[in-house]
């Protein structure tokens, strides 16, 4: 610390620690939180491939509702959109196929998975709320969340998520379709989207504040 503030000065470790203030969902546990909030999407991929897709959308909602549960009992902590959008799809999925019993694929249930939780992030975008916000603004000052660099922020975020879950949702369609492609194709397509998003969620708030202190 006396290292950065030698090297800063006094102002210029005020205005570091505001430039990252103004892009919160970066910091570490920021995009630690973010990231557990797909705790439940990891879970069904895993159950659905060791046991089966009834049993995966059960686990995942109840991963779920388990993280609505912390939310509401954890103090400075509330319930998020794409927490709350991620139960309803998990749940509904999980009660229609104990119920009608379906004979949908394995790339259909993930289909279904994929295209639900893009639904949920373009509606967070619909409604001005992308869905980064509420995860950034646990780890920012209350005067900075309407602030126009954190804005946008996180709706340039939220629109990379948009677009991964929209490349996996594309992928397995054309698995659902065109049976007849390799399944290795939507396992490639996963992996590659969702590590170029996490890292994206990291890279991207420190090229605002990198363009930031430029400019100023």
């Amino acid at each position: 610390m006396l290292l950065m503030q030698y090297c800063f000065g006094s102002d210029g470790m005020a205005e570091r620690h505001r430039l990252r203030a103004m892009t919160g969902i970066g910091e570490t546990g920021g995009t630690m939180s973010l990231l557990l909030a797909f705790a439940p999407f990891i879970v069904f991929a895993i159950v659905d491939r060791l046991v089966g897709s009834t049993e995966g959308l059960i686990a995942a909602a109840a991963v779920s509702a388990g993280i609505l549960l912390r939310d509401w009992l954890t103090p400075n902590r509330s319930p998020k959109v794409l927490e709350i959008g991620t139960f309803i799809l998990f749940g509904g999925l999980a009660l229609y196929s104990v119920l009608a019993h379906p004979t949908w694929s394995v790339f259909g249930v993930r289909l279904c998975v994929d295209g639900g939780l893009l639904l949920v992030v373009l509606i967070t975008m619909v409604i001005r709320r992308p869905f980064t916000l509420q995860y950034a603004r646990e780890k920012v000052a209350k005067e900075l969340w309407d602030s126009p660099g954190f804005l946008r922020t996180n709706y340039v975020i939220t629109c990379a998520w948009a677009v991964a879950f929209l490349i996996m949702a594309v992928a397995d369609a054309i698995l659902v379709y065109m049976p007849e492609w390799p399944p290795r194709i939507g396992i490639i397509a996963t992996i590659v989207v969702l590590v170029g998003a996490v890292k994206f969620t990291g890279w991207y708030p420190e090229h605002r504040r990198a363009a930031a202190s430029r400019s100023g």
